[in-house]
């Protein structure tokens, strides 16, 4: 039994019963990927049901001496869930990953970027040309919605809802979220639609994507990454930014405005509440705050 012929399987499996977008199950093949190459750069004959436990731990030793704690952690995680799959198809009896144990590793909570950092970096964006009035109401729409990168590229003309005032959102897991949208958004997305995607033809796939680029076809993650790096060198804000940057100031914003923990976990589609929880960065300044404000005995 070949390793191609088993991660050609384990992706269909993902995509069928698990339900993965195709970033996710990138993820996880290229994980698996990382062993077969180890396999293959030692010349080693272990196939997928003859692996062994002490065989991964000497790669797990390996890969250790030059990716950080982080990177261990998701690729071990990676290849547990490879023969959790091999384990329920009974191609084996046994995971060999079930007595390794994950590195622990500190949890470092993102960046967050203030409202006025926010609106200085969508200042520096040239609107006198046609990609300017796009990159725009891609920030404008990513940050007032909270959206993941890939909601925002893959959101679709027939997935705007503006008379109910919501956007229909395709989450993790293929699942449908509804969510809000202010009308200083839907503005932003009228004037997009209006001077600029309608002079563009699209691509027969992308027709009814609602962000093109200039050939016409949908966006990529990379290339949102790029646009938004550009803008925050050129507004000078030195933080670690990335597109989900957005997505965690959207959120911290709105819990430092009093809004339910329960509502932001609706709106960014989180599952469980835990992991909203975990997302929301709260600060030991707002946290000193909140407790003066609503301490129980601070009327006495």
């Amino acid at each position: 039994m070949s390793w191609k012929a088993k991660i050609v399987d384990y992706k269909h499996y993902l995509k069928i019963e698990r339900a993965l977008s195709n970033n996710s199950i990138e993820n996880y093949e290229r994980d698996v990927q990382k062993l077969v190459n180890f396999i293959n750069q030692f010349e080693l004959d272990f196939s997928p049901l003859s692996i062994r436990k002490e065989d991964i731990q000497q790669f797990i030793y390996e890969i250790s001496k030059v990716i950080s704690l982080r990177t261990q952690a998701r690729i071990i995680s990676g290849l547990r869930s490879f023969f959790e799959y091999l384990v329920f198809e009974d191609y084996r009896k046994d995971n060999p990953l079930d007595l390794i144990k994950s590195p622990k590793i500190g949890r470092t909570l993102p960046d967050v970027l203030s409202n006025e950092e926010i609106s200085k970096i969508i200042q520096t964006i040239d609107l006198s040309h046609p990609q300017g009035e796009r990159n725009r109401t891609i920030l404008e729409t990513m940050y007032g919605c909270g959206l993941r990168v890939s909601e925002l590229i893959n959101l679709k003309l027939s997935d705007l809802f503006f008379e109910e005032g919501f956007i229909k959102i395709k989450g993790k897991g293929n699942k449908v979220r509804f969510v809000p949208i202010h009308s200083s958004t839907m503005n932003y997305i009228h004037i997009y639609l209006n001077e600029i995607r309608n002079k563009l033809i699209p691509a027969k796939q992308d027709s009814d994507i609602l962000f093109l680029n200039r050939r016409g076809k949908r966006l990529t993650r990379q290339m949102i990454f790029i646009i938004l790096k550009d803008l925050c060198t050129k507004a000078n804000i030195n933080k670690n930014v990335s597109p989900h940057t957005l997505r965690h100031s959207f959120a911290t914003y709105l819990l430092k405005e009093g809004v339910d923990l329960r509502a932001i976990q609706q709106l960014l589609g989180h599952e469980s509440i835990t992991t909203t929880e975990i997302y929301v960065h709260l600060d030991a300044s707002y946290l000193k705050t909140v407790i003066e404000q609503f301490h129980p005995r601070k009327e006495i």
